[in-house]
Order: C-alpha cells, then structure tokens, then sequence
C-alpha cells in the first residue's frame, strides 16, 4: 500500500470517519432491537480500533472516549450491562465528539480534553440523562433483518494504491476530459464533408462518361478525357479509403474520450450511502426527541453521486426528514386512532432517471394541512384571502420554501424557524436542480429532488434569441414547436396556441431576458415549452440550432448570481453560449405572462396582415368585448383587445391604431380618461376614438364627447349595425379595409 502520502492527522482522520459511521449505524440498529452480539462485537471493535489509533497520534482525549465506550461495550457484551436508550444517547454523544477530535487534527487535546472528561463523567451516570445533540431528527432505522455494520477499512485492496490527489487537480481534469468529449464529436462533421466530397467526384465521373460518349471514339479529345477520368477514379479511391481511415478514427477517439470522461467522472462519483449514517442519525434523534416510532428505509444506496453534490446534500436531507417527523409523523395513539400502524414510515430513495440524481423523500403521515397553509399565507400578508383561494395545490405548496416561512406556531429546538425548505430549494436552484413537493392529506407528502448527474457535460437544447445563442437542459424542455401565424390566438390581450387541446400562453424570449423584441412579423413561429401538466407556457426564439452535448463553465465569481442565467457553455463546435437557469427563466415567464403591457409576438397572418386597419377594442366585460371583436373581425379589420383602460392605454401608444373603440366604466382608468390621454397626445389625437356603453344619459353623452369621443353608442347600437356604420364614418371610405 502506498499511504506515504498521508500524514499521521490525515490517516487519523480518515479512520476517525469511517470508525464513527460504524459506530453510529450499529448503536441505532441496536437500540431498535437488532442483533446484538455481532452489533456490539462491532462496536467493541470500532472503539478498540479507534482508541489504538488516537494513541499512536498522541491525542488522549479520544483515547479516554474511546476507552470509556469500548468499556461500556464489553460490560455489555459480558451482560453486566443492557444499554437503554439513555446509554444510546450518552454513545452517540462520544461519537460527536470523536468526529470534531479527529476534525480537529494535533489541536484536538487542547480544544476537546474538558469535554473528554464531561463524556465520562456522563456515560457513568445512569441518572443523568444526555441532552440531543443538534445533529438532526431523532428516527428510527430499521430494516427487516438487520445485520452488523462491519468496519470500514481504511486501506484499500492488495492491487490498489491510494494516492493524494488536490480536488482542484481532479476538478481540470475533469473539465480537460469533458472539453476532449465534446470535441471528438466535432470529427463526425470532417467525416460527413468527406462523404460530400466523394458525392462531388461521382458527379464529376458521371459528367466525364457523359463527355465520352458524345464524343468521336478517336482523338485527343478522347485521350485527355480518359486521362482525366483515371484521374477522378484513383482519387476518388484514395477518399473513400479516407473515409474508412476517418470513420474508424472518429469512433475510436469518441471511446477514447468517452471512456476518459467516464472514469474521470467516475473520480468524483461516491455512492449515496455515504451520507445514509447521518441521515438513520438524524432520523433516530428527531423519533426519540418528539416520542414518535419510526422507521426510516433508505434505497438506492449504491447511486453514484457527484462528490461535491454529495457533500451538500445532507443537511438539506436531514431537513427533509427532520420535517417529516415533526410536521408529518403523528404520534402513536393518534396513527392507531386513524386506523393506521403506530409505527410511521419514511422512504429515502436515490436512482438516476433520464440523465438526472432523483432522491425522493415521502412520509405515510398525516400531509399539510392546506388550509392551515392558506390562513398562514393570509396572517403573514403573502397574499389576499381571495387571491390564495383561488391557488391550486403546487401553488400553495411553494410558500413552504419561502425564507422564514413556517406552518408552527412557536419555535422549537426541532422547527419554527422557516430555515430547512430553504435550504432544501437554495441547494436546487444552485446546482441547476429543482424540487417539488405533493401531499395528500391523511396519506403522507413526498419530496422529489432532480439534480443533473454530473455538473460537467449536459445535453442541451440550442437556440437563439435577439442574436445571441443560448443553451437549456434538453430534460427540462416539454416540446418544441414550429407553428403558423394563423395558429395563435389571443384572448384579454395574452396570446396562446393550443396544443393537445390545451392552451399554452405565448411569451417572446426577448423580452423574458430584457432585449428588444423583433418587430418584422412573422409568418412562422418558433417555439419551446417550459413547465408543466399544471401550467405550461411557449417561449418563442428566433431559430434553433439544434441540441447537442456542452461543456459546462462556472461564470465568473465577480459577477455575482445573473437573472434567468445558470452558467456559461461551450458546444462540440467550441461555439460560447450561455445556460439558462430552467427555474429562474420560467419565474421570469410567469411574471411577465401576468404583467400589463408585455410585448405580444408580432405575427402575419390573412387576418393580420400589415396593409391592413388595426382596430383597438377596449372592455372589462369577456362577453361583450368578444362579441364586438367577432364583429369588427367580420368587418374585415384586424382587432386587438385591451381589458381596462390602462390596459388599453399602454396599448394605443404604440401607435398602430386607426380607431379605438371602448367601454366607459372600467377598473384602473375609466373610458373617459382613456380618450381625454388620447387626444391630448399630439401623436395620437388623430385616432377615431368610439365610446360603446350603457349610460345613455344626456349627460354621459355629453362627457363623452367633451373628452374627445368621435363618437358615442349605446351598447346595443352596434347590434344594428350602429357600431358598423360608425366605424365606416371614422374611418373614412378610402380606409376601410
């Protein structure tokens, strides 16, 4: 073995850590009831083990701990002693202070010698009992026949050597391998341009035999044609034995390089069940502290996770589970009152699915209380009564990752504080992941967490917008969509297509990153769709350039966190793009799909053409507002709608109007102001402007026309024809459509 490498701190701290997360799964199997002789022969050996190591280190406050639970071990191995949860509490307490020795390093004896000789004084006194460690949530772990946690080696098989490797060594490494993937695809492209050199030189052959055969059979002509005809033949030869050369090489080097990535990824891969002893710890504290039974059931503990990923993801877990127990687990006497088992349950499950880590956390008690969650929503001033009632299930469910956010009442040690699904959504949207949450009252809520699997190499979606490309995660993308003008519809002034008998709101991808949108119109539009079954929206692009694999690149610290931006990318061809942050950019689009006066997709279709008259319909009410735009349609113009004034004032300004026809009382602004801003603008007071309401007072009719009006209807004119003929005379007979 080659361990020259490692000091004496190192190699202690290593087999500090891997004798801990023995001991801590054995003490929590064996206070649910597992196998004890080989459970304490296990951790009789750990703390031996770990006692032997301290002292070759010097460092005696843990070979005091260490001996104080290896005693306490054998006593009951020897059954002079039956460990009871108290004990339980007062080990696992050592081995807290086992892992911040060995953390510690040689200032370990120092720092920690007093608290050595508080432990023992507390593993001695049977009368005391030790306070929780704030290490997470008591649970239980169980399992259906457990078994001995045997102790990790610290060094490695016979055929291997361990070596001391910075991560930012393996971290280049691993872009170098990537950057080397992504561009061995680029010999795909040399491959195809010579498959068109040799369709090139066919044609060439074709033409010269062509030649031949209108030509004399004798002759110079005939000589020189020939010549040149052995000419493209042996070249020819020579590209298509090119050609194999190339093809064998371009797949060979895209082995090569993927077998490079593969194991360079492979270094900073870990199983998830690095992670699963903190996660029983927490378990087992959280059950014990809130007097619930549980059983915690972890799957998928061979799933490879990204090493810095992994690091990160056990506080947010422990949260999760943490969250579980207080919030959802009932207590005994209640699950049995509901007619359920006293013991509730909890699955952690980590697996790979469709390029993405998904570890879900799900618990059989009793869901959020959802109404509980609407009056925490109104009492903290979120929102309205009116508006949270009208908020589906995701809706209300996200205010639980709002910072500070808590259903409890009080703060206790375990919760109250509104700091766990923060942290939980802050890890996602870092790591370009995402988290959902569903609940079903009585049967339990289910945390899914999706983060990519490597944070390297990613397929991609490319597309451009404003002029610039751009990247998004190809897993995250719904559809894409090329339709024809004549496919959008707009209905209150937002724009739609349908697909799959759904309508999905159109916004323009210029606009959600801030740049000017395209004012040519457009006869086809281009399209992806982001979200999901609940709402889903299309954001249009100018054009897309296809998908392939990137190399993902960190944006420069100094920038700090960009708006709708995740990272910057390089694709196979080295063309520099930016990645778009999925959660962030579909915010963004939801906020602008509700904002007045977002810019519309301009498009041209035979019923929106550009010679065409513009007619702005301005109407609170969906009914009317619809029958009169059915009605100018069928005039032959082309009618936009605006909901209020202001609506309908942000709207005018753009200049594109030949008349405006609108209600008089609306929210916001009313009719009257509307067309007192429109003729006191010097570029717009020459809009007809047709006021249509059901005030048919002399006095309305008055104001109305003082305002400006052209002129003034009565809803129920336009039904014989008043709207019609009113429009005709505004407009004028040379401008009718």
């Amino acid at each position: 073995m080659d361990l020259s490498e490692f000091s004496l701190s190192d190699l202690f701290r290593m087999e500090c850590e891997s004798q801990c997360r023995v001991l801590t799964d054995a003490l929590v199997v064996l206070e649910h009831g597992g196998a004890e002789p080989s459970l304490l022969e296990a951790l009789m050996r750990a703390a031996h083990s770990l006692k032997g190591a301290a002292r070759i280190v010097n460092l005696d406050c843990a070979v005091r701990v260490a001996h104080g639970m290896e005693d306490l071990f054998v006593a009951a191995q020897d059954g002079r002693r039956c460990l009871s949860h108290e004990d339980i509490d007062r080990l696992l307490a050592g081995v807290d202070l086992l892992t911040r020795i060995g953390a510690a390093g040689q200032d370990a004896e120092a720092d920690f010698g007093a608290d050595a000789d508080g432990f023992l004084t507390l593993l001695h006194s049977p009368e005391t009992q030790v306070a929780v460690a704030p290490l997470g949530a008591r649970m239980l772990a169980a399992t259906a026949q457990p078994t001995a946690p045997q102790p990790t080696a610290l060094v490695p098989a016979d055929d291997q050597r361990a070596l001391r490797v910075s991560a930012d060594n393996l971290d280049h490494l691993l872009g170098s391998s990537a950057e080397l993937l992504v561009a061995s695809r680029k010999l795909r492209s040399f491959t195809d341009r010579f498959w068109t050199s040799h369709r090139q030189q066919r044609r060439i052959a074709q033409g010269v035999e062509a030649a031949l055969a209108a030509c004399p059979p004798d002759g110079a002509v005939v000589t020189a044609l020939r010549r040149v005809q052995t000419i493209v033949e042996e070249g020819d030869r020579l590209l298509m034995d090119g050609i194999v050369e190339m093809d064998r090489f371009e797949r060979r080097a895209s082995q090569l390089a993927q077998r490079l990535y593969g194991e360079a990824l492979g270094c900073r891969m870990r199983p998830f069940s690095e992670i699963a002893t903190g996660l029983r710890r927490a378990a087992r504290d959280a059950a014990r502290h809130l007097g619930r039974d549980v059983e915690l059931e972890i799957l998928g503990q061979g799933t490879d996770v990204d090493r810095d990923l992994l690091e990160q993801l056990e506080s947010p877990l422990g949260h999760l589970i943490r969250n579980a127990v207080d919030h959802g687990i009932e207590s005994p006497q209640e699950r049995i009152a509901a007619g359920k088992s006293p013991v509730g349950r909890i699955r952690v499950e980590a697996s790979h699915t469709a390029g993405f880590l998904v570890i879900r956390v799900a618990d059989d008690g009793r869901g959020v209380d959802l109404e509980g969650l609407q009056r925490r929503i109104v009492e903290r001033q979120l929102s309205d009564a009116e508006t949270v009632s009208r908020l589906d299930q995701s809706e209300l469910l996200d205010f639980l990752f709002l910072p500070g956010f808590s259903l409890k009442g009080a703060v206790s040690e375990m919760s109250g504080r509104g700091v766990g699904l923060d942290i939980v959504r802050s890890l996602a949207v870092d790591v370009r992941g995402s988290v959902r949450v569903v609940t079903e009252p009585t049967r339990g809520t289910t945390f899914s967490l999706r983060f990519p699997v490597s944070l390297s190499v990613m397929r991609a979606l490319l597309f451009e917008i404003a002029g610039e490309a751009y990247a998004a995660p190809l897993a995250r993308i719904g559809r894409v969509v090329n339709i024809a003008a004549r496919e959008i519809e707009s209905v209150e002034g937002r724009q739609f297509f349908r697909l799959e008998e759904t309508r999905v709101g159109l916004v323009d991808g210029a606009d959600v990153i801030g740049r000017a949108v395209a004012t040519a119109p457009r006869d086809n539009v281009y399209l992806f769709v982001l979200g999901d079954d609940l709402q889903r929206f299309g954001v249009v692009v100018n054009r897309f350039l296809g998908e392939g694999e990137i190399v993902i690149q960190p944006l420069d610290s100094r920038l700090g966190r960009v708006r709708n931006i995740a990272a910057a990318a390089l694709t196979e061809e080295g063309l520099p793009m930016l990645l778009i942050d999925v959660d962030d950019f579909l915010l963004s689009v939801k906020r602008l799909s509700l904002a007045d006066g977002h810019q519309a997709v301009i498009v041209r279709s035979e019923l929106q053409a550009a010679d065409r008259k513009h007619i702005l319909v301005v109407e609170d009410s969906l009914t009317v507002r619809e029958v009169e735009r059915k009605l100018i349609t069928s005039l032959g113009y082309a009618v936009e709608t605006a909901v209020d004034g202001a609506d309908g004032w942000n709207a005018v300004r753009s200049g594109r109007f030949a008349a405006v026809v609108t209600d008089i009382d609306m929210p916001r602004m009313d009719g009257f102001q509307l067309t007192r801003l429109i003729k006191n603008d010097p570029r717009l007071r020459d809009i007809p402007v047709i006021i249509v309401s059901y005030k048919d007072r002399e006095e309305d009719r008055r104001r109305g026309l003082d305002a400006g009006a052209d002129y003034y209807l009565t809803k129920g004119s336009f039904q014989d024809e008043g709207l019609a003929r009113a429009i005709a005379d505004v407009l004028g007979a040379e401008e009718t459509p």
